[in-house]
């Protein structure tokens, strides 16, 4: 396997404001490993440690132990993350831009030349099927909407990498397919693709392999069948993986 993330041991303490008190430990010696090609799901509960794991990858919280590494090059280096796009789990552009706008703004960004930007943002509208809103204002959109043109402005620098934060959440049904069909074809491209998601039946459709983290710590990595496994679903695997009761109702 052709690996181009990597992270080992990777430690993250947030040092608190509180005079005498303890840091918060965010991951505990977290060892993943992502090859090229695949859809990865990175799941947890809420405060597992998985935004914090997406924000070391893109350089914003330095690591306080351990390494991260993607394509071979130490994410502490800025040059990392020149073949990476990121989607982040809420959007915020300016919304009065349209989304030829938009993604002609992020092409100006990455230097891609005028010809080739053209090229490009007409490819990415048809890929999230925005063509017929290509000119309307970003603030007339849908949330589903709001989440294709980010998904297209997370490509317009033909990344190899793709890092999504929660792509699908707060999306109908209809928006969630949507979302799902894209991540496909972005695979069938040969992208590699390393999401969070508390949707669990997406990621058990989409997903090559899973990580499951818990309070920081790695508690099961593999394929999704192999996670399943003795299971009737993902979802019951991953409930009994973080160790979660259902109380019993009255």
């Amino acid at each position: 396997m052709n690996v181009i993330l990597k992270t080992e041991k990777l430690r993250v303490e947030y040092r608190s404001r509180e005079f005498r008190q303890a840091a918060k430990v965010a991951l505990q010696g977290l060892d993943l490993e992502v090859g090229a090609g695949e859809v990865f799901g990175f799941l947890g509960p809420n405060g597992a440690g998985k935004t914090t794991t997406m924000n070391v990858l893109l350089g914003f919280v330095p690591p306080t132990g351990g390494s991260a590494s993607l394509f071979g090059i130490d994410v502490r280096q800025p040059i990392a993350r020149q073949r990476i796009g990121y989607l982040p789990e809420q959007t915020y552009y300016y919304k009065f831009l349209t989304a030829e706008e938009l993604l002609r703004f992020y092409a100006k960004i990455f230097d891609i030349p005028s010809a080739e930007a053209d090229r490009r943002i007409a490819s990415l509208l048809k890929l999230v099927e925005l063509e017929h809103a290509a000119k309307r204002p970003i603030k007339s959109y849908s949330k589903g909407m709001q989440q294709r043109v980010g998904l297209a402005q997370a490509l317009i620098n033909n990344p190899d990498l793709l890092v999504l934060d929660e792509p699908t959440s707060g999306l109908d049904p209809l928006g969630r397919m949507k979302v799902r069909e894209i991540i496909q074809r972005l695979k069938n491209e040969g992208k590699t693709v390393f999401f969070s998601s508390h949707e669990l039946g997406e990621v058990e459709t989409v997903c090559d392999r899973v990580a499951i983290v818990h309070e920081g710590v790695l508690k099961a990595v593999g394929a999704v069948a192999e996670i399943s496994a003795g299971h009737e679903n993902l979802e019951k695997a991953f409930l009994q993986i973080v160790g979660f009761q259902t109380a019993p109702l009255p």
